[in-house]
């Protein structure tokens, strides 16, 4: 009589898979997030339509010396710095407003892993709205062309400054989303409190801190003007306030919060 020994089980990467998926894959299924849902996809679009609008108007009506690459540029990323970070907060809340959590944490279950793939993957969609920008603002300096003197003075600091802007931004829209995790109240909050908080700020009590702690007036001048050191201290703190903060808080929500079917 003769025993026959079983072969112990192969560990799943050995057979050839993996053990979870990589970032990558994860950044690439946020990606995908972000235009297979409706809301998602028409807010990309209206960015490029309104964009696209916003520059023709400005070359229809404007002077040769509204014109140059530096204004065209701060006009085109106008809609962008708006609306991107709304695409940002859908990436995160969509998590609970529409129940996929459930699925989503069971395949990764370390949720650190899913939101860094978010924050990934909302930088990607910010630097191709940067390049759609560029490319929108270059054709249409081309068509222009102001002959003015500076049409194209458009250094390496001012393309960084260019790209710091979107990608704070829409981090700071992802922020937000993580934040609060409701598609509504973070999307109100992400307009209304700068904006009630512009107000408090601008009373003369709050003369000194308000450069500093307004991220309107803190981000203003990146789009606009090679920033100086004092300027990029100013940003600086406001995006510790606005995007770091609720950042941490937000993750801090994401990793702890219990998921419902």
């Amino acid at each position: 009589m003769s025993t026959a020994l079983a072969a112990p089980p192969r560990p799943i990467a050995a057979a050839g898979g993996d053990a979870r998926p990589g970032l990558g894959r994860l950044t690439r299924v946020e990606l995908r997030k972000m235009l297979d849902t409706r809301a998602g996809f028409w807010l990309q679009v209206a960015v490029v339509a309104i964009t696209v609008v916003a520059v023709v108007i400005l070359l229809v009506v404007g002077e040769a010396a509204d014109q140059t690459f530096k204004v065209v540029m701060s006009l085109a990323l106008l809609p962008a710095g708006t609306l991107l970070p709304i695409v940002g907060i859908l990436l995160v809340t969509s998590e609970w407003s529409q129940r996929t959590g459930m699925i989503t944490f069971a395949l990764v279950p370390v949720r650190s892993r899913v939101l860094a793939a978010k924050l990934l993957a909302s930088v990607v969609v910010a630097l191709a709205a940067l390049a759609a920008c560029l490319a929108t603002t270059a054709v249409a300096v081309l068509v222009a062309d102001p002959g003015v003197d500076g049409t194209w003075s458009v250094g390496p600091a001012m393309l960084g400054q260019y790209a710091v802007y979107l990608l704070t931004a829409m981090i700071t829209g992802v922020a937000f989303g993580a934040l609060l995790l409701a598609s509504a109240p973070a999307i109100v909050l992400y307009f209304a409190l700068p904006l009630a908080w512009a107000a408090l700020v601008s009373l003369s009590f709050f003369a000194d801190v308000a450069p500093w702690l307004d991220a309107g007036r803190a981000l203003a001048p990146m789009a606009e003007e090679v920033m100086s050191a004092t300027q990029w201290a100013r940003a600086g703190t406001a995006l510790a306030l606005w995007m770091a903060l609720p950042l941490l808080i937000g993750a801090y929500r994401i990793t702890r919060r219990e998921v419902s079917a």
